[in-house]
């Protein structure tokens, strides 16, 4: 008799299920110790909580997957709260308010993108020059916190979608599940989305292969510029107020997530969903901590450090392996 070939998982896959049994261990922990923690409530809270957590990350997996980082996310962020508190104050209606918002982000990554694709200029260097740029901005609105009272912004900041269950939602995970269906559609069915997949992959190659490896680069920042607006929107909703110390290091939590669900930082391999599971396990490390109430909050940085150091050490064995083979 002849034993039966266990199929072997891809070695790309590794990362995004290790993310996935993270995540169950560490909710599964949290569902043994505390009482209640095991609803379907608990598991929308975390998408309620990190609604712009998820929309910020898609836009850090795009850019990640070409080798590249975006260091402006997070102040991005607070501009985008700081454009929406004050032209709604200024009497704006809301849709111009939103398209300002999302263009100011699209111009912004749009800006870094051309300055490292044609200055040369390292995503590092550029992107924090970026965050200097939108950080400093948002003290030229204003150095006071502002608070956001149009009517259109409360309906969607309060109003709930009921689910079975009894589980409610709100709008605002609505557009962050639609930013991650749309991003995975392009990553993996558009001509644009294997661009960037190759171009993470190497980018001499992909010039070789005759793909617009510029046009990729620059477009990915446009992507990651115009999550980032998005996310300061969903922001604005969660907290109601335009503050510009608002996202005060968010840019490495989307880094971390993305990491942690699975995305080489060399680049070249990763997936969006890999990138939501990585925001998942964040929120619930918090959410554990919150529940056992007398750790500090900081234990929560503490914790992601260590899954982050982890994985990225998972990313360097499988990146040996498969240079062995």
């Amino acid at each position: 008799m002849t034993a039966l070939a266990v199929p072997r998982v891809p070695s790309r896959f590794l990362p995004v299920i290790a993310t996935f049994v993270v995540f169950v261990l560490t909710f599964g922990a949290g569902s043994v110790r505390y009482e209640g923690f095991a609803s379907g409530q608990i598991v929308a809270n975390l998408f309620i909580d990190n609604a712009f957590l998820v929309v910020l990350a898609v836009g850090m997996t795009f850019v990640i997957l070409t080798g590249g980082i975006d260091l402006s996310v997070g102040a991005v962020v607070a501009l985008a709260t700081m454009i929406a508190a004050a032209t709604l104050r200024a009497g704006w209606p809301a849709w111009l308010t939103i398209l300002a918002v999302l263009g100011t982000g699209s111009v912004l990554g749009l800006g870094m993108g051309l300055m490292i694709h044609k200055l040369r200029v390292q995503p590092f260097i550029a992107t924090l020059a970026g965050m200097f740029l939108a950080r400093g901005l948002c003290f030229v609105i204003s150095e006071e916190s502002l608070s956001i009272k149009d009517p259109v912004f409360r309906a969607v900041a309060t109003e709930t979608i009921e689910l079975p269950g009894e589980v409610t939602i709100t709008y605002s995970v609505l557009i962050a599940l639609a930013v991650v269906g749309i991003a995975a559609y392009v990553l993996h069915l558009t001509r644009f989305g294997r661009s960037v997949y190759a171009v993470g992959g190497s980018e001499s190659s992909a010039t070789l292969m005759g793909l617009a490896t510029g046009r990729v680069k620059v477009g990915v920042y446009v992507i990651s510029g115009f999550c980032s607006a998005l996310g300061g929107l969903l922001f604005s909703f969660y907290m109601l107020s335009g503050y510009s110390l608002h996202a005060v290091g968010l840019e490495l939590d989307a880094i971390a997530a993305v990491v942690v669900g699975g995305t080489l930082l060399s680049g070249g391999v990763g997936y969006v969903v890999g990138s939501v599971v990585g925001v998942l396990v964040l929120g619930t490390v918090q959410t554990i901590i919150s529940f056992e109430g007398t750790l500090s909050s900081w234990w929560t940085k503490i914790v992601i450090g260590v899954l982050l150091l982890a994985f990225i050490a998972l990313q360097r064995l499988i990146v040996h392996r498969q240079r062995d083979l």
